[in-house]
């Protein structure tokens, strides 16, 4: 997979998108990052932590795969901001972020789509 491919397309997926970024299972960035002309709502350290912390949250939510079947996404809808964390392998999770104006519900599955992932 090119990761980088992966992040452009999301980011054209809606002119509200922020942000798109490959994250491994550590959470250190791997490919994208933020949309030109945007900047992150919190520093450079506050990314780091929310990044481990979101790497630490999709691995745990693999306790429950049996019951209820795997994540196919998981989002967080903010006061300020949209965040959406696509487990893409046991190494790698696609997030994203977006204005809260944004249709959420038809961006997550366009971005499934991306992936290749079934709803």
């Amino acid at each position: 997979m090119d990761f980088e491919k992966i992040c452009q397309k999301v980011m054209t997926l809606d002119p509200k998108m922020r942000s798109a970024r490959v994250i491994n299972n550590r959470g250190h960035i791997v490919a994208g990052g933020m949309k030109k002309g945007m900047t992150s709502l919190e520093d450079e350290k506050q990314d780091e932590m929310m990044f481990m912390e979101i790497a630490l949250r999709v691995r745990m939510r693999h306790e429950f795969d049996k019951e209820f079947g795997p994540v196919r996404f998981s989002l967080s809808y903010r006061a300020k901001v949209i965040i959406y964390s696509f487990p893409m392998s046991d190494e790698n999770v696609l997030l994203v972020s977006s204005s809260r104006e944004a249709d959420f519900g038809k961006i997550s599955f366009k971005i499934m789509k991306i992936l290749g992932k079934p709803a």
